[in-house]
């Protein structure tokens, strides 16, 4: 597990020398470490031909570079399956975990787990695999 560490101090000054001094660590783990451990700890297995989604992360800025504030950002389409179901008898799955898929604005529902946010939904609800 790969981390990044910052160390900040703050010291404010008075006319008579230093009066406080303040140290912040920040440590952040990679992205990447993140995704292997969602898709292979994810406690949830679907039922039938439903797959659970981790949609991907809104647009921060547009192309022209204007930052889009939260209340104006759009719902994501797209994101990575996390688990499948068995599928039917009748309709096989085609779906595998690590697909990056596009889906519809309003398809499935939304559930949090240990605050990371998913969809689960139908197979069908899903437009394509890119």
């Amino acid at each position: 597990m790969s981390e990044c560490h910052f160390i900040l101090t703050f010291f404010l000054f008075n006319g008579f020398g230093i009066k406080y001094v303040h140290t912040l660590t920040i440590r952040k783990k990679s992205s990447n470490d993140k995704k292997s451990n969602i898709m292979g700890k994810l406690s949830i297995k679907p039922l039938a031909d439903r797959v659970v989604i981790e949609p991907a992360q809104a647009e921060q800025k547009t192309a022209s570079g204007i930052i889009i504030p939260d209340t104006a950002k759009e719902k994501p389409q797209k994101g990575t399956v996390v688990a499948v179901g068995p599928g039917t008898t009748e309709n096989p799955l085609t779906l595998k975990e690590g697909d990056v898929v596009l889906y519809g604005k309003y398809a499935g529902t939304e559930f949090t787990i240990d605050g990371a946010n998913y969809l689960i939904m139908r197979e069908s609800d899903i437009i394509a695999i890119i």
